[in-house]
C-alpha cells in the first residue's frame, strides 16, 4: 500500500473527477451582472466570455437608467385580463406629469422602512403627493396602491417594484449578450449605512427579479476595488507600507465616507509556491442619510413654491404654498426640473426655467436662480460634509495625515460648494483625487467582484475585505435574567467567526441582533434571527449515559460568522462536548483482550489440566515482561513480594487517559425582526410579476401586428402602380383591393387604434389574402422562363450522357469478343509449347551458385522482364465495364419522365391568362433538374468507385547504401483525386476507358453540353488539368539521396 499522503488514485476515479470538473465548468459557463443601485439612478455592467466589463446600455442607448417605473393604464379599460403598460427609466420620468399617481421613482430610501412613524415615508410622501402610499398588511411596511387596478387587487410592495427595475436591467444585459445568453448572477452595491432588513429587502427585490445575489458589496469597497484593479500596490511582506485612501461618496440618497487600506501580500499559493496578491480592506466607514442630492434638491423646490405662492395669479385664487405642495402634476414638474437646475448651477453661475400650464392650464412661471442664491439656501447642509468623514477616521482610529488622498465618487459630490468643503477640510486640494469614473467606479467594481466569484472566469486576484458597518452580537434568557455578548464591531471583517459557549444542558433559544445607533434602545429592537436548539437535552443524556460524562464537564459552543454574502451574523454549527475518560491502550487493545491476544497479566488464568506446566509458562511471561532478573532470584523470591509487584502492574495496567467525545447539535434559525412574507403572499407576488412579464410579451406581439397592417396598406398604394402588379391581375380586382385597404386605413386611425391582436391580424390575413395570389403570380411569371430554359439544358445533358453511354456499351461488346479470341489462341500455343517436367530440374542441380542472389534485384530490369514475359505468355483481360444496361435503363427512363411531365405542364400553362394561378411553378421545375443532376452525378460516382485504384502500400524506409550509392527510392503515396478519375489519368497514363475518350468524336456544341452537366452534378472537372498528383518527403529524399525513378518527383514533360 502506498505511504499516507501519496495513494494512486484508481482511474474510475480520476475518470469521475474529471466529469465531474467537466460537466460543472461547463453548467457555470455564464454572464455575470454587476449593478449599482442607486437611489436616481440604475447603471449595470456586464462580464461575457468576449465582453469584459462592458457597462449595459439601455434601450435609449444610454450609459445608466433612471430608477423609476411607471403604469400607463391599458387602453382595453375594464379587462381584467390585460395589465397596464410598463414604462421604464427617463420615459417613465416622462410620463410624471400625466400620469403622477402611477410613476414610482426613488424607491430606494423606502426598502426596508415601516409606514408607522417613519421620517422617511412622510418626506417620500411630501415629495410625491400623487402617489398612495399604504401600509402592507402582513409586514406593515411600505405599500403603493396603483390607480390602474382594482381597489381589491393587493398594493404593490417596494420590493416588487424594484424586482420590476431589475428585470428590466437584466433584459437590457441579455439583449446585449445576445441570443442564447443566460444572467443569473449578480453583484449588488449597497451603502455602507444599509441596515439588516435593507440588505434582506435588497436580496428580496433580486429574488423576486429570479437573480441570485453572490455578494452585496458597499459603495466604497466597490470604487476601492475598481481603483486596484489597474494598480499595484507596496507588498507589506517585504516592508512595503499600505497606501490609506478615503472614498468620499455622495449620491442622490445620501453621503458616506470610507477609509480604504490597499497592500500587496506574499501568500501561500498551491503546492510549495507563493503568489502576490493585492488587497483592499476597510478600516472605517461613516455616513450621513440627511445628506444627499434629493435634499439640494429639495432646497431649490422650496424657494420655487414659495416664489409661484406669491404671484398674482395665485394670489387670486387663494391657494399658499401648501396647496401647491399637494397637487401631484405641480410637483411632478417642479421635481424633474430642480435636478436639471442644480446640475447647471455645478457649471454656471445662474440658470432659469419656465413652466407652462403650472396648477391650471393658463398659468405660467418663470424661475430663476443664481448659484450664490443657491449655495445661501443650501447652507445647513454645507456644514455636514465633514460629519462623514469625520465619523470614518474615527472608525478606523486614523487621522487626515494618514491619508494619501480623497476619491471622489457619486453625481452630487460635483457641487460645487461641497468640493470647496472638502478641499478645507483636508487642506490641499492636490489630496482631492478625480481620476475614478466618479459615475460608473461602483459599477465596474462590482462587475469585476462577481467575476472573481463566479467560476466561469478568471481575473486578476485582489482580495476584499468588507466590513458589517454595525455592531452585532447574541442575547439569552438564562435563570430569569437577560444575558448579552458582543461578538463583532463595525470594523469586524466579513467572514470572521467566533465561538460563543453556553452554559445550557436542555434546549433552548438566543437572537442575534444588530446594534443600530439612534435606532435602537436595546438588542430587542433590532433583532436579526432567532436560535432553536432541537437535540441539545437528548445530546447530553447521550454523554453522560454512554461516556460517563459528568454535567460540570460538559461545554455547549456555537460558530457565529459573519455571513460573505451579506455581512449579517449568522450560527455555521453547535456542538456539546466533554472529555470522557477510557482506559490505556485504547480501542486496539480492548479487542486484542477480546480474542486472546492481549496481556495476560491478572485478567487471564491457567486452565485446570496441566497446572504446573501452565504456571510455568505464566510465571515465564511475568519475568520476560518484568525487570529481568536471574533465575536464582526468580525462584526464591517471596510470594508476598511478587504479589505487591503484580498489584502495582495491575494498577500501572489500567491508567487511564482523557478524550473529548462531541455531539453535534441540530437547530433552527428563523429571522426575526422585520415580518418576513409568508410562502402563499411571496409566490402571490411571483405570479403577479409573471402575468405581467405575459401581458407584456403580448403587447409587444400586438404592437408588431398593429405596425405590421399600417406598414401593409402603405404597401399596397405601391404595388396598384406597379406594372408587373398589373399585369398579373384583373381590373375588378384592383379595384377591391384599393377599396379594402383604404377601409383599413381609415379604420387603423379610428377605432383599430384600440383594437386587440386578433382583431389586427384578422384585418392583415384579409388584405393578404388579396394581395399575395396577385404577388405570387407576379413572382412566378419572371421566375419561370429562366426556370424552364435550365430544366431543358439539363434533359439535353441526359440525352447526351444516354449517347454517351450507348457508345461505349458497343464499344464493350467488340472488347469483349476481341479478348476470347485472345484467350483461345493463347491456350492453344502453350499447350503445344509446354516443356518436358524434368527439364527444370535438371538446370536447378547444374545451375552455378550465385553470389549476389542476396541482393536486392533492380527495379527497372525486373520489373521489366517481368512484365515482358507476363504479356508474352499470359492475354490481357477485357476491361471492366464503365457502364451496365441498368445504368442505361435509369437514365433513360429518369429523362423521359421529366419530359413528359414537362410537355404536360407547358401545354396546360399555355391554355391559361397571364391573370391566372400558373399551372407550373418555378419550384417544381427546380426540384424537377435537380433530380436530373442528381441521377447523372449517382452515375458517375458509381463509376468512379469502380475505376478507383487500390491504396498503395505504406512506404518502407531503407538505409542508405555505402559510399553514397542511391537506391531504389522510398514508395511514394499516391493521391488520385476526382479530376483525374474523370479523366482516366493515374500518374499521367490513360485509364483503359474513361470519358475524354468517349468525348473526342462528338461535335464541340455536344461535348460542353456534357461537361456543364457534370459540372452541374457535382463540380468535377472533365479536362485541361494534368494527371495524378504525387506527394513525396523531399527532405527525407535529401538524406537518403535515392536514384531518380520510383521515388522521384515526376513532371507532366517527362510523362
Amino acid at each position: 500500500m502506498p505511504p499516507h499522503g501519496r495513494r494512486r488514485l484508481s482511474g474510475l476515479t480520476v475518470l469521475v473527477s474529471l466529469l465531474l470538473l467537466f460537466t460543472s465548468t461547463a453548467s457555470a459557463v455564464s454572464a455575470v451582472l454587476g449593478i449599482d443601485l442607486g437611489t436616481e439612478y440604475i447603471k449595470a455592467a456586464l462580464v461575457k466570455p468576449g465582453i469584459p466589463l462592458e457597462i449595459v446600455l439601455t434601450k435609449d442607448s444610454k450609459r445608466k437608467e433612471s430608477a423609476a417605473v411607471a403604469f400607463k393604464p391599458s387602453k382595453s379599460g375594464s379587462d381584467s385580463n390585460v395589465f397596464p403598460e410598463r414604462i421604464y427609466g427617463g420615459d417613465a420620468l416622462a410620463l410624471s406629469a400625466r400620469f403622477p399617481s402611477d410613476v414610482y421613482p426613488n424607491l430606494k430610501t423606502l426598502l426596508g422602512q415601516l409606514f408607522d412613524n417613519n421620517d422617511r415615508v412622510s418626506e417620500y410622501q411630501g415629495r410625491y403627493p400623487e402617489l398612495r402610499v399604504v401600509q402592507a398588511k402582513e409586514r406593515g411596511t411600505v405599500g403603493f396602491r396603483s390607480r390602474s387596478f382594482d381597489e381589491k387587487e393587493d398594493p404593490f410592495l417596494v420590493e416588487e417594484l424594484l424586482a420590476m427595475e431589475l428585470k428590466n436591467i437584466r433584459a437590457n444585459a441579455v439583449a446585449m449578450a445576445g441570443k442564447g445568453s443566460t444572467i443569473k448572477d449578480v453583484v449588488i452595491t449597497i451603502p455602507a449605512s444599509y441596515t439588516a432588513v435593507e440588505k434582506r429587502a435588497v436580496i428580496m427585490a433580486a429574488d423576486l427579479a429570479r437573480l441570485r445575489v453572490l455578494s452585496l458589496i458597499s459603495d466604497g469597497l466597490a470604487v476601492g476595488l475598481n481603483y486596484a484593479t489597474s494598480r499595484t500596490f507596496p507588498t507589506v511582506n517585504e516592508g512595503g507600507k499600505p497606501e490609506v485612501h478615503l472614498v468620499y461618496d455622495m449620491g442622490a440618497g445620501s453621503a458616506s465616507a470610507t477609509v480604504l487600506r490597499f497592500q500587496g501580500k506574499v501568500v501561500k499559493d498551491i503546492g510549495k509556491f507563493n503568489k502576490t496578491v493585492q488587497e483592499v480592506q476597510i478600516l472605517g466607514a461613516g455616513w450621513d442619510r440627511s445628506l444627499s442630492g434629493d435634499a439640494l434638491n429639495q432646497v431649490i423646490i422650496d424657494d420655487m413654491v414659495e416664489k409661484f405662492a406669491v404671484t398674482s395669479q395665485m394670489k387670486t385664487l387663494g391657494t399658499d404654498a401648501k396647496d401647491i405642495k399637494g397637487h401631484g402634476r405641480t410637483m411632478a414638474k417642479l421635481w424633474k426640473e430642480s435636478e436639471r437646475l442644480r446640475q447647471v448651477l455645478s457649471a454656471n453661475s445662474e440658470t432659469q426655467a419656465s413652466f407652462e400650464g403650472l396648477f391650471h392650464d393658463d398659468m405660467n412661471f418663470k424661475y430663476k436662480i443664481t448659484r450664490a442664491e443657491f449655495e445661501t439656501l443650501a447652507s445647513r447642509y454645507a456644514t455636514k460634509v465633514k460629519a462623514p468623514i469625520t465619523m470614518a477616521l474615527e472608525s478606523a482610529k486614523l487621522s487626515l495625515s494618514d491619508l494619501e488622498s480623497v476619491i471622489l465618487h457619486g453625481g452630487a459630490v460635483r457641487t460645487p460648494f461641497v468640493q470647496k468643503e472638502l478641499e478645507a477640510i483636508v487642506g490641499s486640494a492636490d489630496k482631492i483625487r478625480t481620476n475614478v469614473n466618479s459615475d460608473e467606479a461602483a459599477v465596474f467594481g462590482a462587475a469585476f467582484k462577481a467575476a472573481g466569484i463566479s467560476p466561469s472566469f478568471r481575473v486578476k486576484e485582489i482580495r476584499t475585505l468588507d466590513t458589517p458597518g454595525y455592531s452585532s452580537g447574541a442575547v439569552w434568557t438564562a435563570d430569569g435574567k437577560e444575558r448579552q455578548q458582543k461578538l463583532f464591531t463595525p470594523t469586524s471583517a466579513i467572514g470572521a467567526e467566533k465561538q460563543v459557549s453556553f452554559k445550557f444542558l436542555d434546549d433552548f433559544s438566543f437572537t442575534l441582533y444588530q446594534q443600530v445607533p439612534g435606532l435602537s434602545r436595546s438588542p430587542d429592537d433590532t433583532p436579526i434571527s432567532q436560535i432553536q436548539t432541537k437535540n441539545l437535552t437528548a445530546s447530553v443524556k447521550k454523554l453522560e449515559d454512554s461516556f460517563g460524562c459528568l454535567a460540570a464537564d460538559i461545554s455547549t459552543q456555537f460558530a457565529i460568522r459573519l455571513n460573505p454574502n451579506d455581512g449579517l451574523p449568522e450560527v455555521v454549527r453547535g456542538s456539546v462536548s466533554c472529555e470522557a475518560t477510557e482506559k490505556k491502550g485504547g480501542v486496539v487493545d480492548g479487542m486484542k483482550d477480546l480474542f486472546g491476544f492481549g496481556s495476560k497479566k491478572g485478567d487471564q488464568k491457567p486452565l485446570a489440566d496441566d497446572v504446573d506446566d501452565l504456571d510455568a509458562t505464566s510465571s515465564t511471561t511475568t519475568t520476560e515482561a518484568t525487570t529481568p532478573s536471574s533465575p536464582k532470584e526468580s525462584q526464591t523470591s517471596d510470594p508476598k513480594a511478587s504479589g505487591k509487584k503484580e498489584k502495582k502492574e495491575d494498577e500501572k495496567a489500567k491508567e487511564v487517559k482523557k478524550r473529548t467525545e462531541t455531539i453535534y447539535i441540530d437547530f433552527a434559525s428563523q429571522p426575526a425582526g422585520l415580518p418576513q412574507l409568508s410562502p402563499e403572499a411571496f409566490q402571490r407576488i411571483k405570479e403577479r410579476l409573471s402575468a405581467f412579464d405575459a401581458s407584456d410579451r403580448t403587447r409587444i406581439k400586438r404592437d408588431e401586428t398593429l405596425n405590421t397592417l399600417e406598414a401593409f396598406t402603405y404597401k399596397a398604394r405601391d404595388l396598384l402602380e406597379d406594372e408587373g402588379f398589373i399585369a398579373v391581375s384583373t381590373e375588378s380586382l384592383r379595384a377591391t383591393i384599393e377599396k379594402k385597404f383604404k377601409d383599413a386605413s381609415d379604420w387603423l386611425y379610428g377605432d383599430g387604434a384600440d383594437a386587440s391582436r386578433e382583431t389586427l391580424k384578422e384585418r392583415l390575413d384579409e388584405l393578404r389574402g388579396l394581395v399575395d395570389p396577385v404577388q405570387k403570380r407576379k413572382d412566378e411569371a419572371a421566375r419561370r422562363p429562366d426556370a424552364i430554359k435550365s430544366l431543358q439544358e439539363a434533359l439535353n445533358q441526359v440525352k447526351v450522357m444516354v449517347d454517351m453511354v450507348k457508345q461505349q456499351r458497343e464499344a464493350q461488346v467488340i472488347a469483349e469478343e476481341q479478348a476470347s479470341s485472345a484467350a483461345s489462341s493463347a491456350s492453344l500455343a502453350a499447350s503445344s509449347e509446354s516443356p518436358p517436367p524434368s527439364s527444370s530440374s535438371a538446370t536447378s542441380s547444374t545451375a552455378p551458385v550465385d553470389d549476389f542472389a542476396d541482393l536486392d534485384d533492380d527495379t527497372y530490369t525486373t520489373s521489366s522482364t517481368s512484365s515482358a514475359s507476363t504479356s508474352s505468355s499470359t492475354p490481357q483481360p477485357p476491361p471492366p465495364p464503365m457502364y451496365s444496361e441498368a445504368d442505361l435503363t435509369s437514365l433513360t427512363s429518369a429523362g423521359d419522365s421529366v419530359q413528359s411531365w414537362l410537355d404536360a405542364k407547358l401545354a396546360e400553362q399555355d391554355k391559361l391568362s397571364a391573370s391566372d394561378d400558373p399551372a407550373i411553378l418555378a419550384s417544381e421545375l427546380t426540384a424537377k433538374s435537380k433530380e436530373l443532376n442528381k441521377v447523372v452525378m449517382n452515375l458517375l460516382q458509381k463509376q468512379m468507385k469502380r475505376n478507383s485504384p487500390p491504396p498503395p502500400p505504406p512506404p518502407k524506409k531503407e538505409k542508405k547504401a555505402a559510399g553514397g550509392a542511391k537506391g531504389g527510392g522510398k514508395g511514394k503515396k499516391v493521391k488520385v483525386d476526382m479530376d483525374d478519375v474523370m479523366k482516366g489519368k493515374k500518374g499521367g497514363k490513360g485509364l483503359d476507358l474513361d470519358i475524354e475518350e468517349l468525348l473526342k468524336d462528338l461535335p464541340a456544341s455536344e461535348r460542353e453540353e456534357v461537361e456543364r452537366a457534370v459540372r452541374a452534378a457535382g463540380g468535377v472537372k472533365t479536362g485541361g488539368e494534368e494527371g495524378a498528383k504525387v506527394e513525396e518527403d523531399e527532405e527525407e529524399e535529401e538524406e537518403t539521396g535515392k536514384a531518380k525513378g520510383k521515388g522521384k518527383k515526376v513532371e507532366h514533360e517527362e510523362l
